[in-house]
């Protein structure tokens, strides 16, 4: 089936726009295929304004911002969910009691893409990449591989300023799509009863325990969407450690990735051990292709990873920046901490920590401890998460002479560097979410590398006024 006939002459309802790129991206290209198209947000106009003004020249969008009604979610061919969006919400139980049809990007798309196809011959090879951890970075592993293989490859799902749906227009048959697939994301594929035919599970730990009211089995649930519907054929890689979740639960041949497939070959430049488990997701996935393993290891000899990753950002005066904001787990951040001081003692503390943020509903304790064992000193920023975090510091006895609380990141900053000497490293890796102070944790992370970027400014414009 063509995907223009999908879409001919119908109506439907975005729930969803933001600001990151992605639902931008759906609506312009839902506004060139529908007959007409319903925009809905909970936020502000001018907030969405530069969401907006790349959709000012459709006259076949409505849009409401501020608020949802149900009104939208009736007399529409379908539903487009964001990410997010909650299945239990109202307007999705409205569209489900008028018979109305959930779709969401990542699926909708690969339902279209496989509905191109012929029995025993999908018209794609898609690759879907989740985890609690690393799915990002193995992701872009994947890809950079299968780019530098030669093939054509598309990134989708999970990836800032990339939609994914509009890719039905480009993609031919053959082409590669690594998309990577958060929870809610893979709740569309639970949707429409079908998962990837090339999965890759790379660990399972507690996170989003906020959206899923603290149930390790309804996030595991959501998660399980990569690989549940896989037919006989397909292929499931999970890291090391997590194939116990998987086993008996797909008819997909199932290889685990394990560190030991990396002997011999050259790593990934990045820092922490979980990121060799992510190396050896990728390695096990394109062993799958046929790509030779010296053209893996020359692209990895080469890869940095990713912005907001336990990113390099600079050395000024001796002390070393890195930026860790996609860390929004205290897990995630106690992950960075061990890469970066792996064999800490408490008479050499190096790192001086930034974190702070909102809960997420997870344990701080492993958080506190951690920060004990490897921090000179602990900014925090304001949020529910720290307002969890200080009592554990509390509990183990922690040198509150050492932690100062702000308002801001620019204060967060410049208390790191007043606590920072030649030698030390300063990390940004919040543990916590960005809401309230940023609009996601993209702008949190370029707030901080702007920031950092402009440390020795103010000594360079003093040092030459005076001069003058």
């Amino acid at each position: 089936m063509d995907y223009k006939e999908f879409f001919k002459g119908k109506k439907a309802t975005q729930i969803g726009l933001g600001l990151l790129g992605r639902g931008v991206g759906d609506a312009d290209f839902l506004a060139r295929n529908l007959d007409r198209l319903t925009v809905t947000d909970l936020k502000k106009k001018e907030d969405l304004e530069p969401s907006l003004k790349k959709l000012a020249g459709y006259t076949n969008i409505d849009y409401v911002f501020g608020e949802h009604r149900l009104s939208d979610f009736a007399d529409k061919d379908f539903i487009l969910k964001a990410a997010g969006v909650p299945l239990d919400s109202p307007y999705i139980n409205e569209a489900r009691k008028n018979k109305i049809p959930i779709e969401m990007d990542a699926s909708l798309f690969f339902k279209l893409a496989m509905a191109k196809g012929t029995p025993g011959k999908p018209f794609i090879k898609f690759i879907g990449v989740t985890g609690t951890r690393g799915k990002s970075t193995t992701t872009v592993m994947i890809y950079e591989v299968l780019k530098r293989a030669g093939k054509r490859v598309f990134l989708a799902g999970n990836i800032k300023d990339i939609a994914t749906l509009p890719l039905i227009e480009k993609i031919e048959e053959g082409d590669y799509v690594v998309a990577e697939l958060d929870s809610w994301q893979l709740q569309g594929f639970a949707e429409i009863g079908m998962s990837p035919q090339y999965a890759v599970f790379t660990n399972f730990m507690p996170d989003h325990m906020n959206y899923y009211k603290g149930s390790m089995e309804a996030y595991f649930e959501d998660k399980s969407a990569i690989f549940r519907n896989q037919k006989k054929g397909d292929t499931l890689i999970v890291g090391e450690g997590a194939e116990h979740l998987v086993k008996g639960k797909t008819q997909a041949d199932i290889v685990v990735a394990k560190e030991k497939n990396l002997k011999g070959g050259a790593l990934p430049y990045m820092h922490g051990e979980h990121n060799l488990l992510n190396a050896a997701c990728a390695v096990t996935l394109c062993d799958i292709f046929g790509i030779n393993r010296q053209l893996i290891w020359h692209v990895f000899s080469t890869f940095r990873g990713l912005t907001g990753r336990m990113e390099f950002l600079r050395e000024y005066d001796g002390v070393v920046y890195f930026n860790d904001t996609n860390a929004t787990t205290p897990d995630a951040t106690i992950a960075g901490l061990k890469a970066l001081c792996p064999h800490a003692l408490e008479d050499e503390l190096r790192i001086v920590l930034i974190a702070g943020g909102t809960d997420k509903g997870l344990d701080p304790a492993p958080l506190s401890e951690a920060v004990a064992r490897y921090c000179k000193g602990l900014v925090l920023l304001p949020g529910t998460g720290t307002d969890k975090l200080l009592p554990m510091l509390e509990r183990i006895n922690y040198d509150y002479s050492k932690i100062d609380k702000v308002s801001n990141l620019e204060e967060a900053l410049a208390q790191a560097r007043k606590r920072a000497s030649k030698g030390d490293i300063v990390l940004f890796s919040p543990a916590f979410t960005s809401f309230g102070l940023f609009k996601n944790e993209y702008d949190r992370g370029e707030r901080y590398i702007t920031l950092v970027s402009h440390i020795g400014l103010e000594d360079f414009l003093r040092q030459n006024s005076s001069k003058r």
